[in-house]
């Protein structure tokens, strides 16, 4: 069994679109990044590939590169599973919070989970996404912008 941790954050601008898990939220700016700026699958990439001593996802996926500018971030994630599968080394469980004052995002965690869940070829249940606020503290109390933190344990699936 292995552990990782993960942690982005991006700030919030007008003109794009709100993508966290995986989900379009509707609200008056978006994240600012060289991909669709997705904090959460961006911490849960970090967490993965670090489990699996993989390096982090500016290693793999370089915001110098065209070819992710604008990226579906989901399609970083089914990339970092089939790394992991590589090194057979596959998810056990993932627990994510999403740091942001606005918008309320408890409409959208179930559709969060089951997305990231089948990117990673895992039951829902062991996906755990919560949402919190600063209470009004730091850049993201301040709606400057929006965080997110992961941790995941892999599992040794002897397949190598």
């Amino acid at each position: 069994m292995r552990i990782g941790q993960g942690y982005d954050a991006h700030r919030l601008v007008a003109g794009r679109p709100l993508v966290l898990g995986g989900v379009t939220i509707p609200h008056d700016r978006g994240l600012e990044a060289h991909s669709d700026g997705d904090v959460l699958i961006h911490a849960l990439c970090d967490a993965l590939l670090g489990a699996a001593g993989l390096g982090d996802i500016g290693h793999h996926f370089p915001d110098s590169s065209s070819e992710y500018e604008a990226i579906d971030s989901r399609i970083l994630l089914r990339r970092v599973r089939e790394l992991l599968k590589e090194t057979a080394l596959l998810p056990e469980n993932v627990d994510a919070t999403i740091i942001a004052q606005a918008p309320k995002l408890a409409p959208y965690i179930d559709t969060m989970r089951i997305r990231i869940a089948s990117d990673l070829h895992i039951d829902a249940v062991r996906v755990n996404i919560k949402a919190t606020t600063t209470e009004g503290m730091g850049f993201a109390g301040r709606g400057e912008g929006i965080a997110a933190t992961a941790v995941v344990l892999l599992r040794e699936t002897g397949d190598r």
